[in-house]
């Protein structure tokens, strides 16, 4: 095992060394495209082993949703690599550039990070997005998918690696860990650090601690998404009732999915019902504090602490209750997990206050925390969502693949 993946790491920092023009790198994308149509019945055929092998071992069927691939998921995929082809290339661009007084002229100029290793679960099509958007932005890719979508990760990636043939690229540039044995992930994590530089992991809290835990690499990504959205005072009903009814349950498995609902105690008697009834009637368990138990109508459980710290992924929501709006951002600060969180107001100052003061990565007014995903910010898709600190914050995207370095022309100056 240790010497296919040492084999890997030499492959992709060769790979690294060579640099790809644009539309070379489009041709290889158009040609990916081509491949994945061409092939569909196959990648679906793959698809389908690798579902009878989830259900065989008793994967949870929200898991199985993921995992599976269709004409529409298909599709999707197509129109993910179709958005990444159309975005300009962000390598080698000059971000910054400025002139001295000693006559110097510096840039600052993107650059490619890398080699980057991807370790993530159940959806396929991160296969894809991920090989596309770090090719496209310069960088070799090492993947290593869930051994429960083994076939349908297989199948994609030799796509793409034949996509670069085809085009006389090195293969490498494209490379995935064909080893089911979960010590292949503690190796990439502990023993690779000479050659990928960034590690990126995308999948459950478990997965994600894994991976915290064991690094020697710097990581991209986050642990949980405890994601809020509060409900204030100034709010319009009709657009909270719509907004919270999406936050919650248009997908509840992703990392977006509002998992606590907070609102101002000044619209409980008029808002409650309206919009927490509105999930109640489409499945969704309540979890209330006293004051929220008391004036909602339907069925609820007494919310605890515990409860605020949760990331439910599933038709579950925590509601509590908050005197002002300064309240909200405490309780957001101190359970949420810098991923994403949003306010439904029509008090523009309000709102002010709400984004300049919530720590997460993305801050939202008067929408669904759903948006937080790469394609919707028109990044062309994501490698995933990051809620480090240091930069980069938010959907990873194209243009948060690449690093930068400063080049400095002179004229033959020497410093005094």
């Amino acid at each position: 095992m240790s010497k296919d993946l040492i084999k890997l790491g030499v492959n992709a920092k060769k790979a690294s060394k060579i640099k790809i023009d644009s539309k070379i790198k489009n041709k290889v994308l158009n040609k990916f495209l081509q491949l994945i149509n061409k092939n569909k019945k196959i990648i679906i055929k793959e698809n389908n082993k690798d579902i009878n092998f989830a259900k065989k071992n008793g994967l949870k069927e929200n898991l199985i949703e993921r995992l599976k691939l269709n004409e529409k998921k298909l599709e999707g995929i197509q129109a993910s690599i179709n958005r990444i082809i159309k975005l300009s290339d962000p390598v080698d661009r000059t971000i910054d550039k400025w002139k001295r007084p000693n006559g110097l002229f510096i840039k600052k100029i993107s650059t490619p990070i890398g080699v980057i290793g991807i370790i993530y679960e159940s959806r396929p099509n991160v296969t894809s997005d991920v090989s596309s958007l770090c090719f496209k932005s310069g960088n070799v890719v090492i993947l290593r998918g869930g051994s429960e979508a083994y076939n349908s990760n297989i199948t994609i990636a030799n796509l793409f690696r034949y996509a670069l043939k085809s085009n006389n690229v090195d293969q490498n540039y494209v490379q995935i860990v064909k080893n089911k044995n979960r010590k292949s992930v503690n190796f990439m994590l502990s023993r690779m650090e000479k050659f990928i530089d960034i590690i990126i992991p995308r999948g459950g809290k478990g997965l994600v601690k894994k991976v915290q835990d064991l690094s020697s690499v710097p990581i991209i990504g986050h642990l949980e998404g405890i994601c809020h959205t509060y409900i204030d005072k100034d709010a319009d009903l009709n657009m909270a009732i719509k907004i919270i009814h999406n936050a919650k349950l248009r997908n509840t498995s992703i990392c977006g999915a509002t998992e606590t609902i907070l609102m101002h105690k000044k619209i409980i008697k008029k808002f409650c019902n309206p919009v927490l009834g509105n999930l109640e009637k489409n499945n969704c368990e309540i979890f209330g504090d006293n004051f929220i138990r008391k004036n909602f109508h339907g069925k609820s459980k007494l919310a605890n602490k515990k409860n605020w710290s949760t990331e439910y992924l599933s038709a579950k929501v925590s509601v509590k209750t908050v005197s002002n709006i300064l309240e909200a951002i405490n309780h957001i600060n101190k359970y949420g997990t810098m991923h994403t969180d949003s306010i439904i107001t029509k008090n523009k100052k309000s709102a002010n206050i709400f984004l300049k003061n919530i720590k997460s990565s993305i801050a939202m007014h008067n929408t669904s925390t759903q948006f937080a995903d790469g394609g919707e910010f028109g990044f062309g898709g994501e490698v995933g969502i990051s809620t480090n600190k240091l930069p980069p914050r938010g959907p990873v995207g194209l243009n948060q693949l690449v690093s930068y370095k400063y080049e400095v022309l002179g004229k033959g100056q020497v410093r005094n």
